[in-house]
Order: C-alpha cells, then structure tokens, then sequence
C-alpha cells in the first residue's frame, strides 16, 4: 500500500505461522497493512516514542493511517505545532510499538522519521480526511499549550458538532503535518503455551531485510 492508502496488492493473514522468517516478516506487513485500512484492527492505534530535548522518551498513542510494505513505511498525521514534531526535527529516530492480543504478537518497530506539510501527499491526506478529523487542527492554542481549566482548545462555535463542510475547516490545514516512519528495524514477539517465537529484522542498504532469531 502507498502512502496515500492505495495499492494492488493483497495481502492474507495466516493463524499459524511455520517456522520460517520469511512468512514472520510477511505476517509482520500484513498486520501492519490490515492495521492501517481497519479502525477496529487491534493494531490501528501503536505507541509512537520520540526523544525529548531533554533526553527523555516521549510516548503517544497515534492511529496508523497508511503502511507502505514495499518501503516498510508508516504514515500518522499529527499537528505541525505538537511537541512531538520538534522533537523529530532535532532527533529522527522513532520507535513504534504494537500489540494484538487477540493473536499474542507483538511487534516493535524502529526507523527514522520525518514530518511534511506542504507537500501532495500532505494535500491528499487532508483531502481524504473526514471533517471530524479535519476539526482538530482549528484548535487555538496549540496543542500541549497550558491551561487554567478544562478545554478542548475548539471555538465554542464549532466545538461538539460536525463543521459544515471544507469552507469551515480549512483554516486547520495550515495546523496539519504528516509523519512518516522509515523503519528500518522490526521484532516480532509471538506468545504461545507451546513455546514464544522472537525474530528481528534489519534492512541492509545494499540486499534487503535480513532476518534472525532470537530467544523470548
């Protein structure tokens, strides 16, 4: 799947996997990919850590919007005002975690990432975006801003209600950013009363994803 959501491709998801790193590294995609078109999908909604200035990690839950498994990249959308993006700009590397308990995995992602705003892609997610999702970016001030009191940080006049259509959100575009993850390595934790599985994945520049297990 592309970053704007299409794709040609298919891709199955198997209850048993053999013991062959190629099928955990397919199984590893095609959760991500399940993830990203289902909101229901136990996967839709990872754990995103960035690097503070101060060092510390600086954890989110975020929805997962699109999964590209031919470039193994994933697309959040976020504010282009939010802690998190000058977080990114001074230090890229991110990690994402994501578990489905349903099926015990866990999977572990790690890239780098970056954030676009003025860019097509940028547009056409905003295009694709409902106007519920749309109405976050008019919040005034900016995310993570203090305040003396509860606040969704919307105008009244907009606040608990659907907008009227794209005319009345689209002062939010200037607010809405994509953030991209460039992963480059992911682990796999599978659970099972027979015996857990543990593998790791790393994307050489020059051959592909090389695989390896690993002890639980």
């Amino acid at each position: 799947m592309s970053c704007n959501g299409s794709s040609q491709m298919e891709y199955h998801i198997s209850d048993d996997l053999p013991d062959d790193l190629d099928a955990i590294r397919a199984d590893i995609w095609s959760r991500l990919a399940q993830a990203a078109q289902d909101r229901r999908a136990a996967m839709h909604t990872p754990v995103v850590a960035t690097i503070a200035a101060d060092g510390s990690l600086s954890q989110r839950v975020m929805v997962l919007r699109a999964f590209d498994p031919l470039s193994a990249m994933l697309r959040f959308h976020t504010d282009a005002r939010a802690a998190k993006v000058d977080q990114i700009t001074d230090n890229a590397r991110v990690s994402v975690l994501t578990y489905d308990p349903a099926a015990k995995r866990q999977f572990r992602l790690t890239g780098t990432a970056r954030i676009e705003t003025d860019t097509a892609a940028a547009d056409q997610a905003w295009r694709e975006a409902t106007l519920f999702a749309k109405r976050c970016y008019l919040a005034d001030p900016a995310p993570g801003s203090v305040s003396d009191h509860a606040v969704s940080g919307l105008a009244a006049d907009i606040e608990g209600r659907l907008p009227d259509g794209d005319d009345e959100v689209a002062p939010g575009r200037a607010n809405f950013a994509l953030l991209l993850v460039d992963v480059d390595h992911a682990e796999f934790l599978h659970l099972a009363h027979t015996g857990h599985r543990r593998a790791r994945f790393t994307r050489k520049a020059d051959s592909g994803w090389a695989g390896q297990w690993m002890v639980p």
